[in-house]
């Protein structure tokens, strides 16, 4: 199964504040964090974890969660100084990445810590993951903020990301929509 969560923020005292996260200390926010990471996630599950996952000593962190977890990094060197440091935890790093999805939901999903307008492949409808906003930004067609903010501190399933994005309107630049495709007539086939 897959995962996907964005700026847990392990070890940060501030975002508590910043965010007005209901914890009264970052030890407290850390083992909710933990606990809702492992009530959902298996040892061999796939998380995606879109960017600003933590500060200082980590390792602990790291030991206690469940699954195979591949980084998308934001690019703001203060906020991944820390956990660059314990890159062999990861399966893969990389600022972007576009993953097929076609067996399960016949689209393709591009990952970033950041909103992206346009994504890879967005003109035919495909969707968009991010993090970085804190559930402050308004999502743009098939895309979502998967900040920990955005989903009472637990991370989403590949199966809640696709329920959400039924709902979604369609991208603004799908191709579509705007008669670039036309159904063939009869006498055409």
């Amino acid at each position: 199964m897959k995962f996907f969560i964005s700026d847990t923020h392990f070890n940060h005292h501030n975002i508590i504040e910043f965010c007005n996260r209901p914890f009264q200390s970052a030890e407290e926010m850390n083992e909710v964090l933990i606990t809702n990471w492992n009530s959902k996630i298996g040892e061999n599950d796939e998380v995606y974890h879109l960017g600003d996952f933590g500060y200082g000593e980590l390792r602990e962190v790291f030991d206690r969660l469940n699954g195979h977890i591949i980084y998308i990094p934001s690019q703001e060197w203060s906020h991944e100084k820390a956990v660059l440091k314990y890159q062999d935890r990861f399966v893969k790093i990389s600022p972007l990445m576009t993953i097929s999805l076609k067996k399960e939901y016949d689209v393709y999903l591009t990952l970033c810590h950041y909103q992206m307008a346009k994504w890879p492949k967005s003109h035919y409808n495909h969707w968009h993951l991010f993090g970085h906003s804190h559930g402050r930004a308004t999502a743009i067609g098939k895309s979502l903020d998967v900040g920990v903010d955005t989903n009472n501190y637990f991370p989403y399933s590949l199966r809640e990301v696709a329920k959400i994005m039924e709902e979604r309107p369609d991208n603004p630049n799908y191709i579509r929509q705007r008669g670039f495709y036309r159904q063939k007539t009869e006498e055409e086939e």
